[in-house]
């Protein structure tokens, strides 16, 4: 590890991956708890047109990501409002027009920019510090309004129905946990990368719930999964030149699998 510590790319990597590990297992126990997979991936590809839309202005990708992941949120919100339309047409048909939006930038770019791919498949070790200054203010962000909210966002969370009747505005809420989804894929994605993000997402807190059904406990476990997952998959891939990203994710599948065959057996 202290061979590591020399190089400050290695060093933004390795805060990447505490900062991205603990704050996507965070939110992964909301997304894991309520069903939001599939809205996860529709806000990851939203984010991507979100980069290329900053590259091609030549301004931080991180920045315009956010947008397009409220953009995305806000949509989706909107059209399903009161049983409008089901969910996942409406995540269909916009992460479809914005993955056509990013489609239509790269084709108006007028020269190949390799960095832009990172986005794709991530690139932790190409975090740079600005990067990683933008990360950390969102990290921040999210954790800060999770521990505001806890109890609004768990409440609505296992039963909207009686949240309403409680008085909380569970529509408010639930878009406020769509929202933080989107802020922690914008944080992610380059170090992870649009294809693997929901990954490091869902599966820390899939891990924990294997293991236990005890809330506060899964809140534990999710992020030492993740935290534990990222670093060991940062060494893994600068020792072997592994892909960082897919190195990370399939640390954490087999931890998933452990903890699935020690629900089995026991």
């Amino acid at each position: 590890m202290s061979e590591i510590l020399q190089y400050d790319f290695m060093r933004h990597a390795l805060m990447a991956a505490v900062l991205v590990g603990g704050v996507c297992s965070i939110i992964g126990v909301y997304v894991v708890l309520k069903g939001l997979s599939f809205i996860g991936d529709g806000v990851a590809h939203a984010s991507f047109g979100g980069v290329v839309l900053g590259f091609l202005l030549g301004i931080n990708p991180l920045i315009t990501s956010v947008l397009f992941a409220f953009i995305m949120v806000g949509l989706v919100s909107i059209f399903t409002a009161k049983g409008k339309m089901k969910t996942d047409p409406a995540i269909g048909v916009f992460f479809s027009f914005m993955m056509a939006l990013a489609i239509l930038f790269i084709g108006l770019m007028r020269s190949y920019n390799a960095e832009l791919y990172s986005y794709l498949f991530g690139s932790i070790i190409s975090v740079t510090a600005n990067d990683l200054f933008i990360m950390l203010a969102l990290g921040i962000l999210v954790l800060g309004t999770v521990a505001v909210f806890f109890k609004e966002l768990l409440y609505v969370t296992f039963d909207p129905e009686m949240a309403l009747a409680s008085g909380i505005r569970a529509g408010y809420f639930n878009f406020l946990i769509l929202a933080l989804l989107g802020l922690t894929i914008v944080i992610s994605i380059k170090s992870v990368g649009m294809i693997l993000v929901l990954a490091l997402i869902v599966i820390p807190a899939s891990c924990a719930h294997q293991l236990t059904r005890n809330i506060k406990t899964m809140f534990i476990l999710s992020p030492l999964f993740g935290i534990a997952a990222s670093i060991g998959g940062l060494c893994l891939s600068y020792y072997f030149d592994l892909p960082s990203g897919a190195t990370i994710v399939i640390i954490l599948t087999f931890i998933f699998i452990l903890t699935a065959l020690k629900r089995v057996k026991g």
